[in-house]
């Protein structure tokens, strides 16, 4: 079956999904008319499903095809990245996932086009809106041709991707219970519509949220002596922080401290008695994570003993350090090439961005492949995700969804070389 084709054929389709979520968005955990509008196109197919999360959606579709033996070469030996076992189960009890984030980012989206987001100050500028539309394309593909496989394909459909939630969340509700490998894929303007960059190992930054809250204690700013300045205490930890990063860690491990919020103060002649600093962490190694976090935490404590206050550092782990699985990535490298071409395999480089997506890889062998999506005709297909502006070249719709439905038929049909 030529996949491509097959995709190219359903290209109205996807655009007209694409576009219908990209009107409609919705925020983390929100996405109530998301899940529902891909539970209409399950339904449309015959596609068994249910809720995983209030807004999680869980497609099964089951293939009614031979069942092929699993390849026997390097079957019981452990994946050198991961530790992850190969399969040896026949083609009928094999399982694979597919995975696609649907929710979107609190943006005031900025153009004229037909199809701007009709929600005020929320936009689909992440391009999860992309992955969900080639995700049903890859469901209506695998649905038309059910009789040439066999064992069952799990559509994932994740929601609140963008403050770390849904990922876990499906996780402890066992949505990856039995399941042998994940494929997954992201939008990724920096590469050309017709480019897909697969990399093996550490690909994305684990992140993580804090929030730190200074206890001081007021008085009238003539005296100061008198109070303890909880303003002048975030002042010195939002310095003191950045100095973990150039003179505590490693020049080649990467590390970024940022802080995005201070608030303190309630007016200009008042010693500040509270004080709160919000920011985020991003590193490479589960080792590098743990130390950078007992660091800001030792910082905001002593900076603000120093000086009479307490700091109390409140953390929220959004996502792990994204680790493409050694063997996942090969046979995701494999179908980009018969698919698009030898040279349209593309290496990026680490981003210190995150996507919980690596809390699936965590679990089970997986891949997280960047979907080309600019061209230069379109102006803003070159803008970068987060942009108000962000768009794609809506050809990618077709290969994303070919590379979802083809991943699941070769893993399913033990077809890899």
């Amino acid at each position: 079956m030529d996949i491509l084709n097959e995709a190219k054929k359903i290209h109205k389709i996807l655009v007209e999904l694409r576009r219908d979520f990209h009107l409609h968005p919705e925020l983390s955990m929100k996405e109530y008319r998301t899940a529902t509008r891909i539970e209409e196109e399950l339904d449309k197919l015959g596609i068994e499903h249910y809720r995983s999360t209030e807004t999680g959606v869980i497609g099964l579709i089951r293939g009614t095809g031979e069942s092929q033996p699993a390849k026997k070469s390097g079957v019981d030996e452990a994946d050198s990245n991961t530790g992850h076992q190969n399969s040896t189960r026949e083609g009928k009890d094999r399982v694979v996932a597919l995975r696609a984030d649907i929710d979107a980012l609190p943006i005031l989206e900025k153009d004229d086009r037909a199809y701007c987001s009709k929600t005020e100050g929320i936009m689909h500028a992440c391009g999860h809106d992309v992955h969900n539309a080639s995700l049903l394309g890859a469901a209506i593909i695998l649905a038309n041709n059910s009789d040439k496989f066999a064992g069952c394909v799990k559509l994932i459909f994740q929601p609140g991707e963008e403050i770390g939630a849904g990922a876990q969340t499906m996780i402890k509700n066992g949505e990856v219970k039995g399941v042998e490998r994940i494929f997954g894929l992201h939008v990724a303007p920096d590469l050309r519509c017709g480019e897909v960059g697969i990399t093996t190992g550490i690909n994305n930054a684990s992140v993580d949220h804090f929030r730190i809250e200074i206890e001081g204690k007021a008085t009238h700013v003539s005296t100061p002596h008198l109070g303890i300045d909880a303003l002048y205490i975030a002042a010195q930890i939002v310095v003191a922080l950045q100095g973990i990063v150039t003179r505590t860690t490693s020049p080649i491990d990467p590390v970024v401290i940022g802080v995005g919020i201070l608030h303190a103060g309630t007016s200009y002649n008042i010693v500040s008695g509270s004080g709160i600093i919000e920011g985020t962490t991003r590193t490479t190694s589960t080792k590098t994570r743990q130390e950078v976090k007992e660091k800001v935490e030792r910082t905001a404590k002593n900076i603000a003993e120093i000086y009479g206050g307490n700091a109390e550092v409140i953390w929220t782990d959004y996502t792990s350090p994204l680790i493409n699985d050694e063997k996942v990535s090969s046979e995701v490298r494999e179908i980009i090439g018969d698919i698009l071409g030898e040279n349209a395999a593309k290496t990026r480089p680490i981003s210190l961005g995150g996507d919980n997506f690596a809390e699936f890889i965590l679990e089970i062998p997986g891949a997280y492949a960047y979907l080309g999506t600019s061209n230069e005709a379109i102006p803003n297909s070159l803008r970068q995700i987060h942009n108000e502006g962000f768009d794609i070249d809506e050809n990618a719709l077709d290969i994303g969804a070919a590379l979802y439905a083809e991943y699941a038929l070769r893993w399913l049909n033990a077809s890899f070389k």
